[in-house]
């Protein structure tokens, strides 16, 4: 699962409270980078209960973020349907809008830096509203992934102004309260998600069917709008952060050359042309490499630190969650579509089938952290091997059921989600404890942005397996291919994990100097 945030653990997101601290320790994060020097000020100009109706107001905007992430999922099948969408317009629907995100948030988090954090978010969610109704409107599978793609846009200037947003104005002993409060939230998002995608699709409201997924985030929109408008106070600019435009213009086009053919290989026969696209990607990722390099040589501020790619710790631990997060959203893809076109289970229950498994998947997130502080990486192959047994007992229980049962497919659901988070919620701790309390922004930015292409690429490449095996045998066979690739994606992921345990990159024992938290 991904509770949707932005470092807090997230699939969209990544992270977790050790992470602010860490942030704060640099106090210079690429993603909400920059804004910690001035938090004394601010907080101290601003009434305690306000604070907390600012906290309510940013976070509900992170709820909205986070719902859509898994709402959108449940009603992929019926979109496909009505809009008459192929394959491969089914997967860009998700994957277009992770790039999006993935490729542009560290700038989003620099703009927040540059014209203020309320001035962006107030930006971020009004952009989010509309592209949003523009998804709602869509005419046809194309229009709807370019829609999706201005959405991603558009949620990468909300989403790093919530964490910046909550570091000014609890700096204090609150600030653990503060993030309590946000990561229940982030929580809850994903059980809200899968539920209320099913609901609206089912409810068919005023007509609208699955066009109300995205409705419901207008009224919503506009109401953070307005609070946020009201009761947002203003924050200082932060002189010296410049923007990398050029940098992210290149990182979004070489992702997209080399994901684009994977999602649209099955659709044109796999033409041989599109190896050349993917060939194009790699000079591109190469040329934006030299880009960067000749940012930071003339003394800009480029969106990777270039230093951290030749620490092999930290690489090491961005390639374990490269293939974590490689099997994660493209996991809920494949099972929704394997329900609702396998199985015929309608949405409503296909949804309800999530809700399990995401509070299995809080219930572990809740503990792992702790738990993590004690066993290092031991807790995180745990996790993985917890996930690897779930897949193994789905496979066999499809293989030897006729018609399995929603119900039981829920149970079965629990192992994974219980799995998936006992990882995610420390993973992100773990690599960054590799990196200097200097390198830590940036290294929270690369994760981020990792996490996100990940992502991307799982749903490319196993939606791709998936449909091309599904048109030829059937939709059984399909799963059981995409299992296998999930199983192996994790177990890939333990691989690396491994590496950094005999490296001695253990949680808890970072470089990093000990930071007083204030929590």
């Amino acid at each position: 699962m991904q509770q949707s945030g932005q470092n807090f653990e997230n699939p969209y997101l990544g992270g977790n409270r050790r992470d602010a601290r860490m942030l704060r320790s640099s106090e210079a994060a690429d993603i909400g980078q920059g804004r910690f020097p001035m938090h004394q000020m601010v907080s101290a100009n601003l009434e305690s209960s306000r604070r907390w109706w600012v906290l309510a107001i940013v976070v509900a905007a992170q709820f909205m973020f986070g719902v859509d992430a898994f709402i959108v999922n449940v009603a992929i099948p019926t979109i496909a349907t009505e809009l008459h969408a192929s394959p491969a317009q089914i997967e860009s629907v998700i994957a277009i809008y992770l790039i999006a995100y993935a490729t542009l948030v560290v700038t989003g988090g620099r703009l927040g830096d540059i014209y203020g954090t309320r001035n962006v978010f107030l930006a971020g969610v009004l952009g989010f509203t509309l592209t949003s109704l523009w998804c709602g409107l869509a005419r046809s599978g194309a229009e709807l992934i370019t829609a999706r793609l201005a959405q991603g846009a558009t949620a990468a200037l909300m989403v790093p102004q919530v964490l910046a947003t909550l570091h000014l104005l609890f700096p204090d002993a609150s600030r653990s309260r503060a993030f309590g409060i946000y990561g229940v939230v982030l929580g809850l998002a994903g059980a809200a998600g899968f539920a209320l995608g099913g609901v609206l699709v089912t409810s068919n409201l005023a007509g609208l069917g699955w066009r109300v997924v995205f409705f419901v985030n207008v009224p919503f929109g506009l109401a953070i709008i307005a609070a946020a408008w009201k009761i947002m106070p203003t924050v200082p600019q932060r002189a010296g952060t410049r923007l990398d435009i050029p940098g992210a213009i290149v990182l979004f086009t070489g992702v997209l050359c080399l994901i684009g053919p994977l999602l649209f290989g099955h659709d044109v026969g796999w033409a041989p042309w599109l190896w050349l696209v993917m060939a194009a990607g790699v000079a591109i990722i190469a040329a934006f490499l030299r880009l960067e390099r000749a940012v930071a040589s003339r003394g800009g501020m480029p969106l990777i630190d270039l230093a951290l790619l030749s620490d092999r710790a930290f690489m090491r631990g961005l390639g374990a969650a490269f293939f974590f997060f490689f099997a994660n959203l493209s996991f809920y893809l494949i099972m929704t579509l394997f329900m609702q076109r396998g199985l015929h289970i309608p949405p409503l229950q296909a949804g309800l089938v999530f809700v399990p498994l995401a509070i299995a998947f809080v219930i572990a997130s809740r503990h792992s952290a702790l738990r993590a502080r004690h066993r290092g990486t031991l807790v995180l192959i745990e996790g993985c091997a917890t996930q690897v047994a779930g897949l193994a007992a789905l496979a066999l229980t499809v293989a030897l059921v006729a018609t399995p049962t929603a119900s039981l497919l829920a149970l079965l659901l629990v192992i994974f989600g219980y799995g998936q988070g006992l990882v995610m919620a420390p993973l992100s701790g773990t690599v960054l404890s590799t990196v200097k309390a200097a390198s830590a922004g940036s290294g929270s930015g690369m994760y981020g942005t990792t996490s996100q292409i990940a992502n991307a690429a799982g749903i490319a490449a196993i939606g791709a397996v998936f449909f091309a095996i599904e048109a030829v045998t059937s939709v059984r066979l399909a799963l059981y291919a995409s299992v296998a690739l999930f199983a192996l994606s994790i177990l890939t992921s333990v691989a690396f994990l491994s590496w950094m345990r005999r490296a001695g990159c253990e949680y808890g024992r970072s470089r990093l100097p000990a930071v007083n938290s204030g929590e």
